[in-house]
């Protein structure tokens, strides 16, 4: 059984939160999805607000505190990633920007993507595609083409009405595709890790030894 590892991103500043609400189902939906396939997934969830002040640190500073860092591991060294963020003047929060920021900017290369939003109304949904999906665009990760946004009237006692359902199931097979198209991550990149041989830093690609 291939073991995978989904990492869920929540952004949502309240508590309870609507945010962490769909970021759980989405969790679930997806969780499920690689089971059925024969997979064993450990999730784990990463509520930014209880890394708020580590954060800022982390940008003030250079240097991710402890906490922070094993959170930025556990994000970057995962499978598949879950990122959700309610919707504030039109686009994703300060504080879900600002984690993907102190991230080094190769670590989510090519790493399957599943986004999320919720927000007061329906017309904020376009904030996913505007300001979300092109975010993840430019760290050059691979984002599933269905982003999921839940407004108030999508949850009913705390549970995902029928079309919002719908879209969730869709996301999360679309992720459990990216997921199994790709080996079983090993961990996060090592940034002190060469990426060439001493040959190729002399410019020498042959092989042949160096007078």
């Amino acid at each position: 059984m291939t073991r995978r590892t989904l990492a869920v991103v929540s952004a949502g500043l309240s508590q309870p939160s609507s945010t962490r609400l769909l970021a759980d189902q989405l969790a679930a939906a997806t969780r499920d999805e690689l089971v059925r396939r024969g997979s064993e997934v450990e999730l784990h969830v990463v509520d930014l607000r209880e890394y708020a002040h580590d954060v800022v640190n982390n940008m003030l500073t250079g240097f991710a505190p402890a906490a922070l860092r094993e959170v930025i591991d556990t994000v970057t060294g995962a499978d598949g990633l879950i990122a959700v963020t309610p919707i504030f003047s039109a686009s994703y929060n300060g504080l879900f920007k600002s984690f993907f920021d102190v991230l080094d900017s190769e670590s989510l290369v090519d790493r399957p993507v599943l986004i999320g939003a919720t927000g007061g109304t329906a017309r904020h949904s376009l904030a996913l595609e505007h300001a979300v999906r092109p975010m993840f665009a430019y760290l050059r990760s691979v984002v599933v083409p269905t982003a999921v946004f839940a407004a108030p009237e999508d949850w009913s006692d705390g549970t995902a009405d029928g079309a919002l359902r719908a879209r969730i199931r869709r996301a999360a097979g679309e992720l459990a595709d990216q997921i199994e198209r790709r080996p079983p991550a090993t961990g996060p990149a090592d940034p002190f890790a060469l990426t060439t041989d001493f040959l190729q830093m002399l410019g020498r690609g042959d092989g042949e030894p160096v007078n």
